[in-house]
């Protein structure tokens, strides 16, 4: 699967002086490679002022389930700036399981933030699951951001997190219509995530 799009936004490092001269950068979105992986745990290491997401990441490739096409980059002038993971997960009922994907971790840089970076992430993730044949994807993020990509409150279909958390922060979204009705149960991610 080809996941690479390119989009243009005022996104450089010295970001003042170039929104006030104007320029544009281009930003290139497209799926990992075995050359990013450096890039992809510093990005992570940076963006959280930590080392728990860039390890997760690196734990997460080593599980079978891990799908390479929806590890995502973003590039400027060939510098991995942002990277968005989602990994599949289980929402289990009382008597069935249901797949669905997780959306963990997002980084942008810090000089790259509040830039779009991000949503453009999240925008084309969205996409290539979909194109993967995911149906639905779950979050635990900010309540302010997730909505305008379409994310609810995940007790809206009766999805309930395996940990206590703010009902708002804990968000679904259907990427195919009506893929969550009836599929109400509690998600369960796998082991590598207890680590964050």
């Amino acid at each position: 699967m080809d996941v690479c799009a390119n989009y243009t936004n005022p996104v450089v490092t010295n970001q003042r002086l170039y929104r006030a001269i104007g320029v544009d950068m281009l930003i290139n979105i497209r799926k990992e490679t075995e050359n990013d992986f450096k890039s992809i745990k510093s990005v992570n290491d940076e963006a959280f002022e930590q080392g728990n997401e860039g390890g997760l990441v690196e734990s997460l490739r080593k599980n079978e389930k891990y799908v390479s096409d929806l590890s995502l980059v973003a590039e400027i002038d060939d510098a991995i700036v942002g990277h968005i993971l989602f990994f599949p997960i289980k929402i289990i009922s009382q008597t069935e399981e249901y797949e669905a994907l997780s959306l963990a971790p997002l980084s942008v840089l810090p000089n790259y933030q509040k830039m779009g970076i991000g949503s453009k992430l999240i925008e084309y993730g969205i996409k290539a699951a979909k194109k993967a044949g995911y149906g639905s994807i779950i979050v635990l993020g900010h309540s302010d951001y997730y909505p305008r990509f379409g994310f609810v409150p995940a007790s809206t279909f009766g999805i309930n997190p395996p940990f206590e958390v703010p009902a708002d922060v804990f968000m679904a979204l259907e990427i195919l219509q009506s893929s969550l009705k009836g599929k109400q149960g509690t998600v369960e991610y796998p082991e590598e995530y207890s680590d964050v």
